[in-house]
């Protein structure tokens, strides 16, 4: 069974997507939709950059959502569909267009407004995230709470047993660095990222997306969507907007995600848009998971070959 893996914000790249705008109806169809939707040349930002611009949080949703989806789509014009999707935080939205549960224009919307919302919800410096590599989740959560004294330190992203992110206070979320290293961590890197993303300081950001989201149309997705949460199963239109929302403040439980998707059948994980992070993570969740990766046309190329030789 193949289940498809949508990336989130930091897999962004000048250029994402422009293989498939050149060589795919469908993609092109989708940029050009994208760009219409938000009333912007999100494209030409998207394939000319500058760097700078295309990494505001605002521009990154929507940009990656776009190439992903895209990507989806020249997948399906060869006939590579999954039979179930998920994707890591912003990556969820991408699984849901994917699926069929959110109309493409409309998510495209709302992730431009989730991501201003996300970047006011907290003052520029205020907060910050780190990666913590060489400690398992219990004891990460631990040194958080000791590491808080009053400010807010969360786990943020369980991206694999041995690599979690915190989000928080910056003052806070150096003092967990420094735990970190006291207490064995391998090693610990704050994040070049804008706000301190999927923790309590997101609340506000998730008040203000409820309207947002409550304003478009949602419907059964067409395949299964393991939701970043609780790991849960998505089959059902009632259950897209709640754990959207939630998910703004929550942490992305990501090894338990993909371990679901192995559950469910799931043998063989095409990560499917820009970059190659969450194959590289799918090693360390899954003993013997094959993982491939489409971000460009000779991608695509490469995993249809190899998907024809396994079969």
């Amino acid at each position: 069974m193949i289940a498809f893996l949508f990336p989130g914000q930091g897999s962004q790249a000048v250029g994402m997507g422009r293989g498939f705008y050149e060589s795919s109806p469908g993609a092109k169809a989708l940029f050009e939709e994208a760009n219409a939707a938000l009333g912007f040349d999100l494209t030409k930002l998207a394939f000319e950059g500058p760097e700078a611009e295309l990494a505001l949080t605002a521009n990154t949703q929507p940009a990656v959502l776009a190439a992903s989806v895209a990507t989806a789509a020249a997948c399906a014009e060869r006939g590579l569909q999954p039979a179930i999707a998920a994707g890591h935080s912003l990556g969820e939205y991408s699984a849901l267009v994917a699926a069929g549960a959110l109309r493409f224009a409309d998510a495209i919307r709302v992730v431009r407004k989730r991501g201003q919302l996300m970047q006011d919800a907290v003052p520029v410096g205020t907060g910050a995230m780190a990666a913590l590599m060489g400690l398992e989740l219990a004891e990460v959560e631990r040194l958080c709470a000791e590491a808080a004294n009053g400010e807010v330190v969360e786990v943020a992203n369980v991206n694999s047993a041995q690599q979690i992110v915190v989000a928080g206070h910056r003052a806070a979320v150096e003092r967990a660095v420094g735990l970190a290293g006291q207490r064995g961590g391998k090693k610990s890197v704050v994040l070049p990222v804008s706000a301190p993303f999927h923790c309590a300081l997101m609340a506000p950001a998730a008040e203000r997306l409820r309207p947002e989201l409550e304003g478009i149309a949602v419907a059964d997705p067409r395949i299964p969507v393991v939701r970043n949460v609780d790991a849960g199963v998505t089959r059902t239109a009632a259950e897209v907007r709640p754990f959207l929302l939630t998910q703004v403040a929550s942490p992305v439980r990501w090894t338990a995600c993909v371990k679901r998707l192995a559950a469910e059948g799931a043998t063989t994980f095409v990560e499917v848009g820009p970059g190659r992070v969450l194959t590289a993570l799918l090693k360390r969740i899954v003993d013997g998971a094959r993982g491939l990766s489409v971000e460009d046309p000779a991608g695509l190329e490469k995993v249809l070959a190899a998907l024809e030789t396994r079969a």
